[in-house]
């Protein structure tokens, strides 16, 4: 799990340094972040101190990758909840870096109304295909577009520019 996001994604890259470009790797921090807490279970002091001081964080937005780790966490049954009607197997079933980039994404979609949805869903999107199983990012997509209009009703419902 120690792919460089930056470098594997395709399409347009932020700028290197951009807000754009720091939250988007403190996205991925947060994602692996999330994966090694589910998988591993220990503190999310200990995970955190040990990304912050094993991965070079001059690139990442680190309150952004702070706030979303923590949030998650915090606020993990109430996403889990909204996650699992709306897949078509059991929680426990899904692979582990999938269900930690939804679990990443509803969180965003649920507490950081500052960044327009489909920002959120291509996030969780580009994270699945950097991150996730051959086919994951359709999942992923699959399930963020049925969640995206039940937590940002009015922001789904506008018409497209």
């Amino acid at each position: 799990m120690s792919q460089k996001p930056e470098a594997a994604r395709g399409g347009a890259k932020p700028a290197q340094g951009s807000k754009t470009a720091k939250r988007r790797e403190a996205r991925a921090k947060a994602m692996q972040a999330l994966y090694q807490w589910h998988m591993a279970g220990q503190s999310l002091n200990e995970i955190e101190a040990q990304f912050r001081v094993d991965n070079d964080f001059t690139q990442v937005d680190g309150a952004y990758f702070h706030e979303l780790f923590n949030g998650v966490a915090r606020n993990k049954p109430e996403i889990d909840q909204l996650i699992e009607p709306l897949l078509d197997r059991p929680l426990v079933e899904l692979d582990p870096v999938e269900w930690s980039i939804l679990r990443l994404s509803t969180y965003e979609l649920m507490q950081r109304t500052d960044v327009p949805y489909r920002v959120v869903i291509n996030e969780g999107i580009e994270l699945a295909k950097v991150f996730g199983a051959t086919e994951g990012h359709k999942f992923v997509n699959g399930v963020l577009d049925k969640l995206a209009p039940h937590l940002r009703p009015a922001e789904t419902r506008k018409p497209r520019p």
